[in-house]
């Protein structure tokens, strides 16, 4: 089984803590989902392999460690998930960006496809799936399983709050997936949001509500 790693850095929690209140405002709410974006990513980042790369400093000649191969893909899953990534490129500047559009269907809560752009080398890259909530796990596993449909191998998920539920269904969809989790909530309601949750994210993002 991958990882499940739940975010336990203060910064993480302070700030997770702030987007979750109501009066919260649209562009508050953007700018600290992008700063969790960043301090998950630093974390999930960890186990990235390095290669020693002979160098010369201004004094001598030297040995220093780089990201070995340094591809390195971001897949936002649409719309909620384009919040995530400007906070992941102050990061990893390099990282060609995806998309994958999934929205879920009010009455059966199943994810349906209607986008799906990737860079034409993702397939060679170490490719991070970025949505702010897992709520059933339904729209991360498809994307993932897109992916996968198209020859990614090293795939990664990040999220800000999750659902049980949702960690659970991933889990079993995708047990070779590391899974990066801001904060880990009660449960999914019956309208399949997470509790407490902060709402619905994209709205939040973008302001269209």
């Amino acid at each position: 089984m991958a990882k499940l790693v739940i975010m336990d850095h203060p910064l993480i929690q302070h700030k997770i803590g702030y987007i979750r209140r109501l009066d919260t405002g649209t562009k508050d709410f953007r700018q600290t989902i992008s700063e969790i974006a960043m301090l998950i990513c630093y974390e999930a980042t960890r186990d990235l392999e390095l290669e020693e790369v002979e160098i010369e400093t201004p004094i001598c000649k030297t040995t220093v460690k780089e990201l070995k191969g340094k591809k390195m893909a971001i897949v936002p899953i649409l719309r909620a998930g384009l919040g995530m990534v400007d906070g992941m490129l102050s990061l990893i500047p390099a990282a060609k960006i995806g998309h994958i559009g999934l929205y879920r269907d009010p009455e059966t809560h199943l994810p349906i496809e209607y986008y799906c752009k990737l860079p034409a080398d993702c397939n060679e890259r170490e490719v991070f799936v970025v949505d702010p909530m897992l709520a059933t796990g339904g729209s991360a596993a498809a994307a993932i399983q897109m992916l996968k449909d198209k020859g990614c191998k090293k795939i990664h998920f990040m999220c800000i709050i999750a659902a049980p539920e949702g960690i659970e269904a991933m889990q079993k969809a995708h047990p070779d997936v590391d899974i990066y989790v801001g904060a880990k909530d009660e449960k999914l309601n019956s309208n399949a949001y997470i509790v407490p949750g902060l709402g619905d994210a994209g709205d939040r993002i973008f302001g269209t509500k």
